[in-house]
C-alpha cells in the first residue's frame, strides 16, 4: 500500500510559491557570513540548507518522478543530506548566496512549467506526481522551522514578516493563568497512527492500529516558565536522584544548571534570550528549549511523568464515549487550524501563555496540543506495525530507537504540516528546538 497526496498539481503550485516566499523572507536579512555561521553540531550552515531545500524538490519531483537531468552537475555531492556528512558541510564548495537563490528559483520555475506532466496519471513505483510535490512542500516547511531555530541558536535577530505582531491582541502575558489542573481521560482503544484514506501520510505514521490505553490524567497545559523556575530554584539540576543515568551524564558533560537560554541577572532576576536580545523571564509562557532529560527530571521532581505517545494522541484526538475507530484530525475537530485555536505559522512571532487559545481545546479540555511548543513524550521513536519506508527512505527508518517522539508542533510550524497524528522526533539531548512538555499524573 503506497502513500499518496489528495491534492492535484494545480492545487499545489500556489502553495509551493507561498512556501518559497516564506523561505526567502526567513533569510532575506542575512549576509554571506551569517548564512554560513559557526560550525556547530546542532545546526547546518544556512547557505547549505537553502540549497538542500531546492535540491530536494529537484531530486524527487523533477529527477525521480519526471526523469529529468540534473540542473547542477555536482548537486548530489553538495546537497544530498543522506550522503553528505554534517560536519564537512561548512567546507564544501557551495554556491554563493545569489547563485543558491537562483538555483532555488530555477527549480521552482521548472516544476511550474511542467505542471501538466505532474498531473498525468503516471506513477513511479506506485506514487503520483502530486505526492512528490507535497512531500517536497512539507519538507521545505520543516526546514523553514529549522531556519527559525537556527537564528535563535546563533543569536541572530528574529525574522520579520509583514503583518506579524509580537503579542496576542487584547491580553497582557501575565493576565493569563496557567493553573488549569489535569484532564482525566478514560481508558479506551485508540487506533494509533494514520489511515490510507487521509490526505497525506508520512511513512512513520503507517498504519493505524489498535492500542489499549488505561485511564490517565494529563495536564491541561504545557509546563510554564513559572513552574519550571520552581524546579531550577529548588536545585533540581543538582539532584542525582531526579535524573536517569544518561541524563545525569548529559547534565554533567555540559554543566547545565537551567535551560540553555536562561541566565540570572545581577539582581537575581531571571532572563531569557529571545534571538538576539535578553528579556525578563515571562512566567506564563511555556518553558522552551529543554531536552528530554530535563523534561524527565522535572517530572520526577514534581512527582509526575511524561505521557506516552499513545496517551498524548488519545487526549488530543479522542472524545468521551467515542468509538474506537473514530478520532479527530485536530484537538478541536476536523476543521483546519485558525489563529484562535492554534499558534502556528509565525503568527505572533513567539509563544503565547500556556492558558491562551481555549477555542483549540481537545474534547477532554487539553489546551494547545497543536502549536505553540513541541511536546516531548516518554516514547522511543520506532515503527508502527505495517511500516514500510516511503520514497524518501532516509526520513524515518535511520532514526528509529535513538530518538524520542514529540507531538503537536510549535509557533514556527506550518499549519499545512501539522496534525494530531504527526510524529516528530529528536535525540533526547536536543534543546535547540522549540520544545517543551506537559506532564501526566503517576496514577490515572
Amino acid at each position: 500500500m503506497t502513500l499518496r497526496s489528495s491534492r492535484s498539481a494545480a492545487e499545489l503550485i500556489p502553495a509551493l510559491r507561498e512556501a518559497r516566499e516564506r523561505t526567502l523572507a526567513l533569510v532575506a536579512d542575512l549576509d554571506e557570513q551569517q548564512l554560513m555561521g559557526l560550525s556547530l553540531p546542532l545546526v547546518n550552515p544556512l547557505r547549505w540548507e537553502i540549497g538542500h531545500v531546492a535540491w530536494f524538490y529537484e531530486y524527487f519531483v523533477l529527477r525521480y518522478f519526471l526523469g529529468a537531468e540534473p540542473i547542477l552537475s555536482d548537486g548530489d555531492a553538495l546537497y544530498n543530506s543522506a550522503t553528505v556528512p554534517h560536519d564537512p558541510r561548512w567546507a564544501l564548495p557551495l554556491l554563493d548566496r545569489d547563485s543558491t537563490l537562483g538555483y532555488m528559483q530555477r527549480v521552482l520555475d521548472t516544476i511550474c512549467e511542467r505542471e501538466h506532466e505532474l498531473e498525468e496519471p503516471r506513477d513511479r513505483d506506485g506514487y503520483r506526481g502530486p505526492y512528490f510535490m507535497e512531500l517536497a512542500l512539507l519538507h521545505e516547511g520543516m526546514h523553514d522551522e529549522a531556519f527559525t531555530y537556527t537564528r535563535q541558536t546563533l543569536g541572530y535577530p528574529a525574522p520579520r514578516f509583514p503583518g506579524r505582531e509580537a503579542a496576542l491582541p487584547g491580553h497582557r502575558i501575565e493576565e493569563l493563568s496557567p493553573a488549569l489542573g489535569d484532564a482525566h481521560v478514560p481508558g479506551a482503544t485508540l487506533y494509533l497512527g494514520s489511515r490510507p484514506t487521509e490526505p497525506f501520510v508520512f511513512d512513520n505514521e503507517q498504519w493505524a492500529h489498535p492500542v489499549e490505553v488505561k485511564p490517565f490524567a494529563l495536564a491541561r497545559t504545557a509546563v510554564s516558565n513559572r513552574e519550571y523556575l520552581n524546579f531550577v530554584e529548588d536545585g533540581g539540576y543538582g539532584r542525582r536522584d531526579l535524573w536517569t543515568a544518561e541524563g545525569w551524564w548529559w547534565r554533567n558533560s555540559v554543566g547545565a544548571e537551567h535551560p540553555v537560554y536562561w541566565q540570572q541577572g545581577p539582581n537575581g532576576e531571571w532572563l531569557r534570550r529571545n534571538f538576539d536580545h535578553w528579556v525578563s523571564l515571562e512566567a506564563a509562557l511555556p518553558v522552551l528549549h529543554v531536552n528530554w532529560y530535563e523534561a524527565d527530571a522535572f517530572c520526577r521532581w514534581a512527582g509526575r511523568r511524561l505521557p506516552t505517545e499513545v496517551e498524548w494522541e488519545l487526549a488530543a484526538t479522542g472524545t468521551p464515549g467515542g468509538d474506537a475507530g473514530s478520532k479527530r484530525v485536530y484537538p478541536w475537530g476536523d476543521e483546519a487550524p485558525t489563529p484562535d485555536r492554534a499558534n502556528l505559522d509565525w503568527a505572533v512571532m513567539g509563544t503565547l501563555p500556556v492558558s491562551a487559545l481555549p477555542a483549540g481545546d481537545s474534547a477532554f479540555g487539553c489546551r494547545q496540543m497543536i502549536g505553540n511548543v513541541w511536546e516531548w513524550t516518554a516514547t522511543d521513536f520506532g515503527p508502527f506495525p505495517g511500516f514500510a519506508p516511503g520514497p524518501y527512505k532516509e526520513y524515518s527508518e535511520p532514526w528509529f530507537f535513538g530518538h524520542k517522539v514529540l507531538r503537536g508542533g510549535c509557533w514556527a510550524t506550518r499549519s499545512r504540516l501539522i496534525r494530531s497524528a504527526y510524529r516528530n522526533f529528536y535525540p533526547p539531548d536536543r534543546r535547540d528546538v522549540w520544545a517543551g512538555f506537559r506532564t501526566c499524573a503517576l496514577d490515572g
